[in-house]
C-alpha cells in the first residue's frame, strides 16, 4: 500500500521523536491534578484553574513565538522548544524531594508547557512541509495521528499504575525525560535546513503577532474551517469534565469503569488515522474532509443520555468509538490540507495562530459551561452543548472556491 513506503531517514528520526514524547505525554497524562491533589490537597476549584489557566496564558505567551519563529530555521525551535520542556519539568520532581513544591510553581510549569507545546507543534508542521514532498504530507500526518491515539491508549493506565508504585512524580519525570529524547532525535535528523527567503527579517513588531489570524481570517478556504475547529474542540473538551461529574458523582461509576469507558474508544483513533490515505485517495481530500468533519458533530450528543450500570457503560463507548474514529480520521486530512493551502512563509504563523486560539478556545468554553452545569446541571449542560455541535457542520466550506490573494495563489499553485 502507498501508505506504508518509506518516506525517508530523516522522516523516521522526526517520528520517532514524535513517538517518544507523545508517548512520554501519554505515560504523565493527569499528573499534575494528581499531584495537587494528593500532595498539595488542592481542593476542586484550584485544580480546575490549574488545567484552565494553564493553557489560557500558555496560549497567550506563545502569541509572540509565531511570528519570532517564522524567518529561523525549524530545527533548532523545536530543540530548543524540548529542552525549555524538560527543564521545566524536572523542577517538579526537584522541588518534591526538598518539600519545597507549591501550588504556584505546577501552575508556571504548565505555562510554561502550555506556550512550548504551541511553539514546537507550529515549527515540526512547517519543517515537516519542506521535509515531505506534497504527495506524501498526508501519510506523514496519518501516522503522527495514529502514534498520538496509541499512546493516549496506552501511557495513561501505565502512568497510573506507576504512580501507585512509585510515588505522584514518577510520570512528570518520565514525561520530561522523553521531551530530552525528543530533542536527541530531532537532532540525529542531520541535513540541512533551507534558509528563508526573508532570512534577514526584520525585527518583530507588534502588528506581526496578529499576521497568523489575518492571513487565516482572509483565506477563503482556511477561514471556516478555523471556525470549526475551534467551535468543536472548545465545546467537545468543556464537556470532559461535566462527563466525569456525570458519571463518577451523579450515576455512581466507579474510577475503573470511568477510565474503561474513555480509554477503550481510542482504538478508533488509530482506526480512523489508518483509513485517511486510502479513503481519500479513494473519495478525495475535500469530500473526505467535510463528510467526517460533519460526522464528528453527531456523537457527543449521546453523552446526555447515559444511565447507570453496564447499559451506560455501553453507550459511552459506542459515542466515544464513533467520535474517536472520526476524529481520528479528519485530523490529519485537515492537518494536510491546512499545510497545503499556507503560503509557506507563513506557516509557522498560520499553526500557532490555530493553536492558540484553540487553547484559548477550549480553556474559555470549558470555564462557561462550568457555569452552566452549575445552574442546569451537568446533564443538561452536556445536552446543549451536544446540540449546539450539530450545528458545526455550517461552518465548514461547502465548495471550492478560487483564490483571491497572493497567499492563497501560492497555495493554489502547491495543491
Amino acid at each position: 500500500m502507498k501508505g506504508r513506503r518509506a518516506l525517508g531517514r530523516r522522516f523516521g528520526w522526526l517520528w520517532a521523536a514524535f513517538a517518544v514524547s507523545s508517548y512520554g505525554t501519554g505515560f504523565g497524562f493527569g499528573a499534575f491534578p494528581l499531584i495537587a491533589i494528593l500532595v498539595l490537597h488542592s481542593g476542586p476549584t484550584q485544580v480546575a484553574a490549574l488545567a484552565a489557566a494553564g493553557r489560557a496564558v500558555g496560549a497567550v505567551v506563545a502569541v509572540p513565538l509565531g511570528p519570532w519563529m517564522e524567518f529561523r530555521r525549524k530545527r533548532p525551535v523545536m530543540i530548543a522548544m524540548d529542552l525549555i520542556r524538560f527543564a521545566a519539568l524536572m523542577t517538579v520532581p526537584v522541588a518534591f524531594a526538598f518539600g519545597g513544591l507549591s501550588f504556584a510553581q505546577l501552575l508556571v510549569v504548565s505555562v510554561v508547557v502550555a506556550a512550548a507545546d504551541i511553539a514546537f507543534k507550529a515549527a515540526s508542521g512547517a519543517y515537516l512541509k519542506s521535509l515531505v514532498p506534497p504527495e506524501d504530507l498526508l501519510v506523514a500526518n496519518g501516522r503522527f495521528e495514529s502514534t498520538t491515539w496509541t499512546s493516549i491508549v496506552v501511557g495513561p493506565p501505565l502512568g497510573g499504575a506507576a504512580i501507585g508504585m512509585f510515588g505522584p512524580v514518577t510520570t512528570v519525570i518520565a514525561d520530561a525525560v522523553s521531551y530530552l529524547l525528543s530533542a536527541l532525535g530531532i537532532r540525529a535528523i542531520g541535513g540541512t535546513e533551507a534558509r528563508s527567503t526573508r532570512a534577514a527579517a526584520p525585527r518583530l513588531r507588534a502588528g506581526d503577532l496578529l499576521e497568523g489570524w489575518r492571513y487565516i481570517l482572509g483565506h477563503r478556504t482556511l477561514r471556516p474551517l478555523f471556525l470549526n475547529s475551534i467551535v468543536v474542540n472548545g465545546l467537545i473538551m468543556a464537556s470532559e469534565p461535566l462527563i466525569a461529574v456525570l458519571m463518577l458523582s451523579r450515576l455512581g461509576f466507579a474510577p475503573w469503569q470511568y477510565g474503561l469507558a474513555f480509554a477503550a474508544p481510542c482504538i478508533g483513533g488509530l482506526i480512523g488515522s489508518r483509513m485517511a490515505h486510502p479513503l481519500v485517495a479513494r473519495f478525495g481530500q475535500r469530500k473526505v474532509m467535510l463528510t467526517v468533519g460533519a460526522l464528528r458533530a453527531c456523537w457527543p450528543i449521546g453523552l446526555a443520555f447515559v444511565q447507570p450500570g453496564v447499559p451506560g457503560i455501553v453507550l459511552v463507548i459506542a459515542v466515544q468509538l464513533g467520535l474517536v474514529t472520526c476524529c481520528g480520521l479528519f485530523n490529519p486530512v485537515l492537518a494536510t490540507y491546512r499545510l497545503e493551502h499556507s503560503d509557506p512563509e507563513r506557516v509557522a504563523r498560520t499553526l500557532s495562530a490555530w493553536s492558540v486560539s484553540s487553547s484559548l478556545s477550549i480553556a474559555a468554553l470549558t470555564a462557561v459551561w462550568g457555569v452552566i452545569a452549575a445552574v442546569t446541571g451537568p446533564r443538561t449542560a452536556i445536552a446543549i452543548a451536544g446540540v449546539l455541535l450539530l450545528a458545526t457542520p455550517l461552518l465548514l466550506p461547502r465548495r471550492e472556491k478560487e483564490p483571491r490573494n497572493a497567499g492563497e495563489q501560492a497555495a493554489a499553485g502547491i495543491t
